[in-house]
Protein backbone atom coordinates (compact mmCIF):
# COMPACT_ATOMS: atom_id res chain seq x y z
CA UNK A 1 0.00 0.00 0.00
CA UNK A 2 3.27 2.24 0.36
CA UNK A 3 3.12 2.56 -3.09
CA UNK A 4 0.06 4.11 -3.77
CA UNK A 5 0.80 7.16 -1.65
CA UNK A 6 4.36 7.56 -4.47
CA UNK A 7 2.54 6.22 -7.67
CA UNK A 8 -0.41 8.20 -7.61
CA UNK A 9 0.43 11.59 -7.62
CA UNK A 10 2.81 11.32 -10.00
CA UNK A 11 0.65 9.52 -13.02
CA UNK A 12 -1.95 12.02 -12.36
CA UNK A 13 0.32 14.84 -12.63
CA UNK A 14 1.21 13.57 -15.85
CA UNK A 15 -2.84 14.09 -16.44
CA UNK A 16 -3.74 16.87 -14.90
CA UNK A 17 -0.16 19.32 -14.52
CA UNK A 18 1.04 20.71 -11.37
CA UNK A 19 -2.09 23.01 -9.99
CA UNK A 20 -2.10 21.89 -6.39
CA UNK A 21 -5.82 22.16 -5.78
CA UNK A 22 -6.63 19.61 -9.08
CA UNK A 23 -3.54 17.35 -8.49
CA UNK A 24 -4.96 16.66 -4.68
CA UNK A 25 -8.06 15.84 -5.33
CA UNK A 26 -7.22 14.19 -8.60
CA UNK A 27 -4.66 11.74 -6.63
CA UNK A 28 -7.19 10.86 -3.57
CA UNK A 29 -9.72 9.97 -6.29
CA UNK A 30 -6.93 8.28 -8.16
CA UNK A 31 -5.49 6.55 -5.08
CA UNK A 32 -8.86 5.18 -3.74
CA UNK A 33 -9.50 4.02 -7.17
CA UNK A 34 -5.80 2.27 -7.49
CA UNK A 35 -6.80 0.47 -4.36
CA UNK A 36 -10.53 -0.61 -4.79
CA UNK A 37 -9.00 -2.32 -8.07
CA UNK A 38 -5.83 -4.08 -6.43
CA UNK A 39 -8.30 -5.53 -3.24
CA UNK A 40 -10.56 -6.91 -6.08
CA UNK A 41 -7.88 -8.38 -8.39
CA UNK A 42 -6.27 -9.61 -4.95
CA UNK A 43 -9.60 -11.53 -3.80
CA UNK A 44 -10.25 -12.50 -7.32
CA UNK A 45 -6.88 -13.89 -9.10
CA UNK A 46 -7.09 -17.04 -7.11
CA UNK A 47 -11.08 -17.16 -6.31
CA UNK A 48 -11.03 -19.56 -3.00
CA UNK A 49 -7.42 -18.16 -1.86
CA UNK A 50 -6.99 -14.02 -1.24
CA UNK A 51 -3.75 -12.47 -1.92
CA UNK A 52 -2.39 -9.44 0.34
CA UNK A 53 -3.37 -6.38 -1.20
CA UNK A 54 0.21 -5.43 -1.05
CA UNK A 55 1.58 -8.09 -3.10
CA UNK A 56 -0.49 -6.35 -5.74
CA UNK A 57 0.14 -2.62 -5.05
CA UNK A 58 3.94 -3.62 -4.78
CA UNK A 59 3.73 -5.39 -8.25
CA UNK A 60 1.62 -2.64 -10.14
CA UNK A 61 2.93 0.01 -7.93
CA UNK A 62 6.39 -0.66 -8.62
CA UNK A 63 6.13 -1.43 -12.27
CA UNK A 64 4.45 2.15 -12.61
CA UNK A 65 7.00 3.56 -10.51
CA UNK A 66 9.62 2.96 -12.49
CA UNK A 67 7.63 3.65 -15.81
CA UNK A 68 7.22 6.77 -14.55
CA UNK A 69 10.34 7.78 -13.42
CA UNK A 70 11.73 6.53 -17.37
CA UNK A 71 9.31 8.49 -19.12
CA UNK A 72 10.03 11.73 -16.80
CA UNK A 73 13.84 10.80 -17.95
CA UNK A 74 12.63 11.42 -21.95
CA UNK A 75 10.71 14.40 -21.37
CA UNK A 76 13.45 16.28 -19.19
CA UNK A 77 15.91 14.79 -22.35
CA UNK A 78 18.21 12.84 -19.66
CA UNK A 79 18.19 9.60 -21.84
Amino acid sequence: IGFVGLVVPHFVRMFVGSDHRILLAGSFLAGGAFLIFCDTLARTIISPLELPVGVITGILGGSLFVYAMTKRQVILGEK
